[in-house]
């Protein structure tokens, strides 16, 4: 089959996006690729498509379990064979997948960076019949990069084992000094580069400078149309915040990273339903959804990187529509950024009592440990060792990108159930223990292929099909799994640490130059960026962006608040009084469609705009949502 067929077949498109196809084509003609692709740039297809037409398994290379789970999961309702392997699978249920991916029909599997040194895919590496690998979110590799991850460093092994297979590398966002450290890391050979251009020409990027960000935010709301997000930096923010536009009538709700699984699904769904208008949200909130109509992305916090900003402002009108990314900026977020860096690079004599203190906290020995993984709450271990919980988090991202653990906070591992005991050996078991009987032909009712994988099962649909509580359903699968009847392997939410070397003395432990001091004047320089760009009110926003991801001589977009502030009149104070008086004499007592006020009122059209601007954002002059306007009684 052709490659558009594929495309049709699974996902029902009749052509690709742009550069689509010409990565595909090049990975089907055995090339090494690096793909810069924008956020909403249809990242996934290049690697899917070429990995269902190659015979054996495509790897995909990703940091993020989240990620992950919805990749399988998307391929699996498409009848795709699809795995992971990340920190929070079981040893058994590591073996099943890959005996799959050995002797099975197993397409696609997910596998986090950490895993590849792990003993089990090592010594299967060589018979797996790999056809491809991609590797998404491509920059960790880079120091240079704002993400970067040292278990990433361990990618090339795999092409050790399996040097004709071809890489895609994939990234969202990337300078050229990151694109070209990204190939040297990767050892990509003749490599292909496709970039697509950063443009967004249907996303106006504002910045508002305020007095009271909280006010604008509000005025923002309620102005702008359709479904929004709204990122702030701490968890509290997003719930404070969210209940006060509550209060200005607005639906809204907030979302992070401390929220169980079941909750943030929760309120996932009602937004992408558009039950809730907007959703106010750290930067957990993001990744992996699909939702083309965004009409308006705020940030009331600056971001850590221009980087971030675009990623996180470009899930704004991903269906082409005319969309706004708005970044609020004050006087006061020069001080802010002080204390961010301070926040993020404790002194080094911390981050080693922190390190220590993990160790205790797990009951490791020194030299132990290697390769396991513990579930971990932030919080629980700050009160225990009396650490503030922002030195606890970034002393793990350092920890992290010195290659001593990989901390991993989006997990949400469902249960899991596989029959031990063939179907002959079960019906013996079940003749000789009625009590049992019932609840396994309640578990073989609900779900299928239980004999041949580990099957993802839900304690509490049992428990509403078997009429008992989901307590009685959990201690009967505890049973069955000590009585080697099943592998039972309870779901898991808690965020993970993984030790990816054994526990460390005092003297052992380096934090190496290039990893704080390096990577700390490189977060310094990276704020300054953002901050230049709030600040500056002489360059188009877009073309700030393009050049900063190394786009020569962009266009400016013609569309945000600096382009505008040049083209738009001046319009004095006794103009904007003579055009507001006469608004308020066409609209007091009625309603008139807003064209009737160009038409009657004998100024410049451009300086009527700007009053009744003024007038909207200030809540002085009103519109119904059939565009009719009426002077706001109240005022």
């Amino acid at each position: 089959m052709e490659p558009k067929e594929i495309l049709k077949q699974y996902w029902g498109y009749s052509s690709f996006r742009p550069l689509q196809e010409d990565i595909v084509n090049a990975a089907l003609d055995g090339h090494d690729t690096f793909a810069l692709l924008p956020t909403g740039g249809g990242k996934s297809i290049t690697f899917q498509v070429p990995g269902l037409m190659k015979d054996g398994v495509c790897l995909v290379i990703t940091p993020l379990i989240a990620l992950m789970k919805d990749q399988v999961e998307n391929l699996t309702r498409r009848k795709i064979k699809a795995k992971a392997l990340h920190a929070g699978i079981s040893g058994n249920e590591v073996k099943t997948i890959i005996n799959q991916c050995l002797y099975g029909d197993i397409k696609f599997l997910y596998i986090a960076p950490e895993r590849i040194q792990s003993r089990l895919f090592l010594e299967k590496l060589p018979e797996m019949p790999v056809s491809l690998l991609a590797v998404d979110e491509a920059h960790c590799i880079s120091q240079w990069g704002y993400d970067f991850r040292p278990s990433y460093l361990q990618i090339p092994t795999i092409r050790e084992f399996h040097p004709q297979v071809p890489i895609i590398a994939l990234t969202a966002t990337a300078t050229r000094d990151v694109t070209d450290d990204t190939i040297k890391q990767l050892k990509l050979r003749n490599t292909k580069v496709f970039r697509k251009s950063f443009e967004r020409k249907n996303l106006t990027y504002y910045v508002r400078e305020s007095e009271n960000k909280i006010n604008d935010l509000i005025k923002l709301c309620k102005n702008m149309s359709g479904t929004g997000i709204i990122y702030a930096r701490n968890r509290k923010k997003t719930s404070e915040l969210a209940k006060l536009l509550r209060q200005h009538e607005l639906k809204a709700d907030y979302y992070h990273a401390g929220l169980d699984h079941e909750t943030r699904s929760e309120k996932q769904e009602k937004w992408r339903t558009n039950r809730i208008r907007i959703m106010v949200a750290t930067n957990a909130f993001g990744m992996g959804i699909d939702k083309p109509d965004v009409r308006f992305v705020i940030h009331i916090d600056l971001p850590d990187s221009l980087e971030e900003y675009f990623q996180e402002a470009g899930r704004a009108g991903r269906d082409e529509k005319k969309s706004f990314a708005v970044l609020l900026f004050d006087k006061n977020d020069q001080g802010v950024i002080q204390k961010r860096i301070a926040n993020n690079f404790p002194e080094t004599e911390i981050i080693r009592k922190i390190y220590q203190a993990l160790g205790n906290y797990f009951q490791i020995p020194l030299g132990a440990g290697k390769g396991s993984a513990y579930d971990f709450e932030l919080m629980e271990f700050a009160k225990t060792y009396k650490f503030s919980a922002l030195q606890v988090f970034a002393s793990l991202k350092i920890l992290q990108q010195s290659g001593y653990i990989e901390y991993t906070e989006d997990v949400n591992i469902p249960s899991k159930v596989l029959f031990i005991l063939n179907r002959d050996d079960l019906y013996k078991f079940q003749v000789e223990n009625a009590a049992f009987d019932g609840f396994i032909k309640l578990l073989l009712r609900s779900y299928t292929g239980l004999f041949s994988e580990f099957t993802p099962v839900q304690e509490k649909v049992l428990a509403k099909r078997a009429n008992i509580s989901a307590d009685e359903v959990y201690k009967y699968l505890v049973k069955l799994s000590k009585m080697n009847v099943i592998n039972y392997i309870p779901r898991r939410s808690n965020p993970l640490i993984v030790y990816i070397e054994e526990r460390l003395d005092d003297k052992n432990l380096r934090i190496p130059k290039a990893i704080y001091k390096t990577r700390k004047e490189e977060y310094i320089r990276q704020l300054e960026s953002v901050y230049n760009y709030a600040s500056s009110v002489k360059k188009c926003r877009s073309v700030v962006l393009l050049e900063y991801f190394n786009e020569k001589d962009p266009p400016a977009c013609g569309q945000c608040d600096v382009c505008q502030e040049k083209h738009v009149p001046r319009i004095s104070q006794m103009e904007f009084d003579l055009i507001s008086k006469e608004i308020n004499n066409l609209t007091r007592n009625q309603s008139v469609p807003l064209l009737q006020l160009y038409d009657q009122i004998k100024y410049p059209q451009e300086k009527i705009a700007k009053t009744v601007q003024w007038l909207f954002d200030n809540h002085v002059l009103l519109q119904h949502e059939d565009g009719m306007v009426i002077w706001n009684p109240k005022q």
